[in-house]
């Protein structure tokens, strides 16, 4: 394989990969459209927010349209609370409690001009996860990082089925980059966001850390096994297909979770 083939396969696999865990994650924006008495009403609610200000809904919305927002916190047994849209010019905006770190409220959108109401966020309610600010200088690295260790992966894999290829080197970087990405960079990202540096295997069932762990391990498995220089292309190939998987899986599924019963129950204020 020509080396320009080479690397290009590699940046539009993991560029796709990238996308799909990103768009596939449960913090990303729930976009869609509905029809509210004729009017074609298209949104994007948000499902992330962070612990410095209530977090704001806003709809795109024409007169007469009008709507509320149901919330409660998750997972509760709190009675839902409802709050009024009020009409800022073209939109509808509605603006949720603010949370603690790991936070999570539960909340529909209902819109009505005239008609029957419609639920936009469907038959199940959108989540908002509420996290502390993380500053650019965390997150910048960290992203960065974190994908080139996905696109030396990808190449490492490429050229273990390359018999002209020796991926060696691929892997080295792959270790170097996911265990700075992963262990250095990432859970100082998660201290800042939610106050706890590690949530996975042995400490908590946090997806995104055991994912960065499973992959290390099998790609400490295929640098042992390539010591001395030996290709190993068993061992790399079946490390990069993992570290593929592992980003296929959306992003912060299963992630950090606020215990609200420390707080009582009650419902919202």
């Amino acid at each position: 394989m020509r080396k320009g083939l080479f690397w290009f396969l590699a940046v539009v696999i993991t560029l796709g990969s990238a996308a799909h865990q990103r768009m596939t994650g449960p913090t990303y924006p729930l976009r869609g459209k509905a029809v509210v008495d004729g009017a074609e009403v298209r949104y994007r609610l948000p499902r992330s927010a962070e612990t410095v200000a209530d977090a704001e809904v806003a709809v795109p919305a024409p007169a007469p349209i009008e709507g509320w927002i149901d919330w409660k916190r998750f997972p509760t047994a709190d009675d839902w609370a409802r709050i009024a849209l009020v009409r800022e010019g073209d939109r509808l905006v509605g603006r949720l409690p603010k949370q603690p770190a790991a936070g999570k409220l539960a909340y529909r959108v209902t819109l009505k001009a005239g008609g029957e109401p419609v639920v936009i966020t469907g038959t199940e309610p959108a989540l908002m996860r509420y996290k502390d600010p993380v500053p650019l200088w965390v997150i910048i690295p960290h992203v960065l990082v974190i994908f080139t260790a996905m696109l030396f992966s990808t190449a490492a894999g490429l050229a273990a089925l390359d018999k002209k290829r020796n991926p060696r080197r691929l892997v080295l970087w792959t270790v170097g980059l996911l265990f700075l990405g992963g262990f250095v960079l990432g859970p100082l990202m998660q201290k800042f966001a939610f106050g706890v540096a590690w949530a996975g295997f042995p400490l908590g069932m946090d997806l995104t850390d055991n994912k960065t762990l499973i992959a290390f391990i099998f790609w400490i498995a295929a640098l042992v096994a390539g010591r001395k220089g030996r290709p190993a292309r068993p061992f790399v190939l079946a490390a990069s297909l993992v570290m593929l998987v592992i980003y296929l899986i959306p992003h912060s599924l299963l992630g950090s979770e606020f215990d609200y019963s420390k707080m009582g129950q009650g419902g919202p204020s």
